[in-house]
């Protein structure tokens, strides 16, 4: 057994196995067991990636010399497949426990190294993926099923093909099988998934202007809520609430928790605020300037003031034992606003352009009256 480390381009290398990251995309799986010479052989098991987010388990039961990246040839039902190894050795046996797999539960088995007749039969089964989509949907479209097939995916060798669909309801796809497999000529399955599934699926760019995230690296699409929106203050508008999918943005639960904490430093939004001459109700808080805006009315921004939360919480100390400032801004800052008031023509005049206005028609009048030059003769 080679035993050799090495440092290859910044990565740790072990036989080019592990940690390469060249493999890197969002399934992608660090093998933090990398430098273990003991953990390559502790299972025959290997889990292998197809087109987009789809993984298997199988058995290296010839004990090929299987790394990292290869492309093999596995078994499948009927006929074979054609896949990239993404995972070998010890956390094969951790990543089938996360998706509760059991290792004896009926493994299928590598045949070989993936050779260049293997490759241009998939090849040529993946160009036809996009025409086979397109006249799915016809067929679903004449029988009237409520469907929408968003991805096809054709086995290795072309004898199967993986139809992936979204439906709000149940559906009575036998005669659509029929159809298709009379049409397609190969094994037909139908796979259901959801409106982010797709999203991830066919990728987009969102409203931030980057990859979306489900197609760029997350892989759990955890439920969102409104109140999500509600406690980061997001406009409740449909429009901007909904992702690429039609649903709630993932995002919204990212800064959440951070929101949360930072909202604990401000006081309750439903206690209003009283001054010697005006009651002010909450109107909005930006948690990144640590403010909190008011306004005299309940519903609409009249006569809105600006002041810290620090200041808010003060305020609501002193009307709690029955004392009213005169201002809801402190003294000490209102006067530090008024030394800093400028002119805002800083010195001009109001009347400047009308000069210049008055210069140029009397140049224009001069021009006018001026004598043309005598011609020649």
């Amino acid at each position: 057994m080679d035993t050799e480390y090495r440092l290859y381009n910044g990565e740790c290398r072990m036989n080019s196995r592990g940690c390469c990251r060249r493999q890197a995309n969002k399934l992608n799986c660090y093998n933090y067991f990398c430098d273990i010479p003991e953990s390559e052989f502790e299972t025959d098991l290997v889990e292998v990636q197809f087109k987009n987010t789809r993984k298997g388990y199988y058995l290296n039961s010839n004990k090929l010399s299987i790394e990292k990246g290869d492309v093999v040839t596995v078994e499948a039902n009927p006929g074979h497949d054609v896949g990239t190894v993404t995972m070998t050795g010890k956390l094969v046996l951790l990543q089938m426990r996360r998706a509760h797999v059991k290792p004896d539960a009926g493994t299928l088995r590598i045949y070989r190294k993936s050779r260049q007749t293997d490759i241009e039969k998939y090849e040529e089964a993946k160009a036809k993926e996009q025409d086979t989509m397109i006249r799915a949907r016809k067929i679903a479209e004449g029988l009237g099923l409520k469907m929408k097939i968003g991805d096809v995916e054709y086995q290795g060798d072309g004898t199967k093909a993986i139809f992936y669909y979204i439906a709000e309801e149940r559906v009575d796809f036998r005669q659509l099988i029929k159809d298709m497999a009379s049409a397609f000529g190969v094994k037909i399955e139908m796979k259901q998934i959801g409106a982010r599934q797709e999203a991830a699926r066919i990728g987009s760019i969102g409203p931030c202007g980057r990859e979306i995230c489900c197609a760029g690296w997350a892989t759990t699409f955890n439920s969102v809520s409104t109140s999500a929106a509600r406690i980061q203050d997001i406009s409740t508008n449909p429009q901007r609430l909904s992702g690429q999918c039609a649903k709630l943005k993932c995002c919204f639960n990212y800064e959440m928790d951070a929101y949360m904490e930072a909202s604990k430093n401000f006081p309750s939004r439903e206690i209003p605020l009283e001054t010697l001459d005006k009651r002010y109700y909450h109107f909005k808080t930006d948690v990144f300037k640590n403010t909190i805006t008011y306004s005299t009315d309940r519903h609409a921004a009249a006569n809105m003031v600006e002041i810290t939360s620090q200041r808010a919480s003060e305020v609501i100390a002193m009307n709690a034992i029955g004392e009213k400032p005169r201002s809801l801004i402190p003294y000490d800052e209102a006067k530090t606003h008024e030394n800093e008031y400028k002119d805002i023509l800083d010195g001009a005049s109001v009347t400047r352009f009308d000069k210049m206005k008055k210069k140029s028609q009397t140049s224009n009048r001069r021009h006018k009256s001026a004598k043309p030059e005598n011609r020649r003769k």
